[in-house]
């Protein structure tokens, strides 16, 4: 693993579905330094950004975080067919099955999500997902009949967990859970937890579209934020959040979309439907946690504006920025709490080479 060491001063942008920037600080003597790793976890660029007094620190954190988060890759992959979540669904239509104390996590939280939203957020959508990656690398719809046999292995409600004995039961044969829409904030999450038991108060996790922040670099009010313009993601940000101790995530389809007779459809699936949500738009959401704002962002992603900010409004410590483009140029949704989120200028430090990372 390679540390990375930029001059101080500089602005560090990533892709993030949309493009979503940060900025580092200059460096004052006697205080903490600014140290950054990075390695591919998910199929998706983990970095760490933290503060330290010295690296021996900084690497040994950064290690036990990575390695939390490769322990979480192990545990909720789909494409690792030795992941427990591989093996919990070839075990569907049976008995119940012992899971780990995480994936026990993460599929609760997941059905809690479910739920709350009405299925627009549902990890039953695995076959689906397998289809819709057959669609897009082909660029045709799948046949219907294709399509209706996939549907009807999708239904949260065929998802059991037994709390006591912390097992899992899958009810119907052929099911594929699928945790993409909540694996990377959860996993940030974790990661951040580590961080702190190694020490650090001061940290940013970033994975695709999801970031998670301990507390800001010293002599700042947090980490600052960009979200880039949704007509074209290469522009500068035009819009800069300030992020402490929360999460932000960005659900779109800036980078991952494919044509088809002539209409867009993203990479983010309609469970209703089984197809990509059409148009281009995103949604950007700031939350307590990363777990909350990256299952969240999909949810109103495949909710809409209307129904998607009654979700944001019931959710506590939570705000929601939607645009949407259209002939007329991006239209604007916010939350009520939006306006809460604490907002900075655009920066004018040089900035770095952008690293990309998948969404």
């Amino acid at each position: 693993m390679a540390r990375l060491s930029p001059a101080p001063g500089t602005r560090i942008p990533f892709l993030l579905g949309l493009f979503v920037f940060f900025v580092v600080n200059t460096a004052v003597a006697g205080e903490p330094q600014r140290f950054q790793f990075a390695q591919g976890h998910m199929g998706a660029l983990f970095r760490i950004v933290l503060y330290a007094p010295d690296e021996t620190l900084a690497k040994k954190a950064s290690d036990a975080a990575f390695a939390r988060i490769a322990q979480l890759d192990g545990i909720m992959s789909d494409y690792k067919p030795d992941s427990e979540l591989m093996l919990l669904c070839q075990r569907a239509g049976g008995d119940p099955v012992p899971v780990s104390a995480d994936l026990f996590e993460v599929l609760n939280q997941s059905l809690v999500a479910a739920r709350r939203s009405n299925g627009a957020f549902d990890i039953t959508v695995g076959p689906l997902v397998r289809l819709w990656r057959l669609t897009r690398h082909n660029r045709e719809l799948p046949p219907p009949t294709v399509l209706a046999r996939a549907k009807e292995l999708v239904g949260y409600d065929n998802v059991v967990l037994d709390e006591k004995d912390h097992t899992v039961r899958l009810l119907k044969p052929g099911m594929q859970l699928d945790l993409g829409g909540i694996g990377k904030g959860f996993a940030n999450d974790k990661a951040m937890a580590v961080l702190k038991e190694q020490g650090i108060t001061s940290a940013l996790v970033v994975a695709g579209g999801e970031m998670t922040a301990s507390a800001p670099p010293p002599g700042r009010e947090g980490w600052t934020i960009g979200i880039a313009p949704l007509d074209n993601p290469d522009k500068a940000p035009s819009l800069y959040l300030l992020l402490r101790d929360g999460a932000i995530s960005t659900s779109g389809d800036a980078e991952q979309f494919v044509e088809i007779n002539g209409t867009r459809y993203s990479h983010i699936l309609d469970p209703k439907t089984g197809l990509g949500l059409t148009g281009h738009s995103s949604v950007t959401v700031v939350a307590p946690n990363g777990t909350t704002s990256d299952w969240l962002a999909t949810a109103v992603s495949v909710m809409g504006p209307e129904q998607g900010l009654k979700m944001v409004e019931s959710s506590l410590g939570v705000a929601a920025l939607i645009l949407q483009a259209t002939k007329d140029g991006d239209k604007v949704y916010e939350s009520q709490r939006w306006k809460d989120v604490p907002k900075t200028g655009p920066k004018t430090e040089k900035a770095e080479p952008k690293a990309t990372g998948a969404h």
